[in-house]
């Protein structure tokens, strides 16, 4: 059997032995030795098989304490999509506009939803946000961590782990491309108090229960860092002379 093709069903095998014993995240898994043992591959196979993994998250090697279940994150999808957009970005396609259409999709199609039906200690939260987006307009400066949590908040009751994780993902992939094609370390380079007053809208039609008003709202939010975007440089054609969008 070639290598990559051991590799491949040893990856199975190991992700079947997982799914077998129930095995969450942070539980340990067989030793090197157990597995060629268990699978009856040689140690390069086993190791091949688990770095693959690791990189994906499955699994978790920790030098000198073992192995185990890694954390599943979708951070290998985040890298996935960013590096995309790079490679896209740099040959004249309209990759970051791709990937905010796709968190506008899901967010204003999500909020309509969701509007009416926040929890209080949820609204809470997204209050304490909202007023240190506030806080940091004074100083000219609204920051990424604090754009994030709103967005994280929004969809918390739901209680879809899967889908905050997507939304999330989205949001990391969109913000580490953005930077990543050299633009400003600042999404919206406008004026703060007018960012801050978007997201301000935002929870008050969530606050009130008007879905479509709140949906409207998440769309001129979005629309503000399209914006940005067509302010940006437009990026290199393959033959380095710029493109127009």
């Amino acid at each position: 059997m070639a290598r990559s093709v051991m590799s491949d069903e040893v990856q199975r095998r190991i992700k079947q032995l997982i799914l077998d014993r129930r095995l969450a995240p942070g539980d340990p898994l067989p030793t090197e030795s157990e597995l060629m043992g268990r699978f009856d591959v040689s140690r390069n196979s086993v190791r091949e098989a688990l770095k693959a993994l690791q990189a994906v998250d499955i699994v978790d090697i920790r030098h000198g304490f073992g192995t185990y279940v890694g954390g599943l994150s979708l951070d290998s999808f985040v890298e996935g999509m960013v590096f995309r957009a790079a490679v896209l970005h740099g040959r004249g396609q309209a990759s970051l506009y791709e990937l905010l259409e796709v968190r506008e999709a899901l967010e204003a199609g999500l909020i309509v939803g969701v509007a009416g039906k926040v929890p209080a200690k949820d609204l809470a939260v997204l209050h304490e946000i909202v007023e240190t987006m506030e806080r940091e307009a004074e100083l000219d400066r609204v920051t990424a961590a604090t754009d994030r949590a709103f967005h994280l908040a929004l969809y918390r009751s739901l209680g879809n782990h899967l889908l905050s994780e997507v939304l999330d993902a989205f949001w990391a992939a969109f913000h580490a491309a953005f930077h990543g094609v050299g633009e400003e370390s600042r999404e919206d380079r406008g004026d703060p108090h007018v960012t801050t007053a978007r997201h301000q809208a935002i929870l008050a039609a969530l606050e009130s229960g008007d879905g479509p008003r709140a949906a409207e709202a998440m769309r001129h939010h979005f629309a503000g860092i399209r914006r940005v975007l067509g302010e940006a440089p437009p990026p290199l054609a393959t033959d380095g002379t710029l493109t127009t969008r």
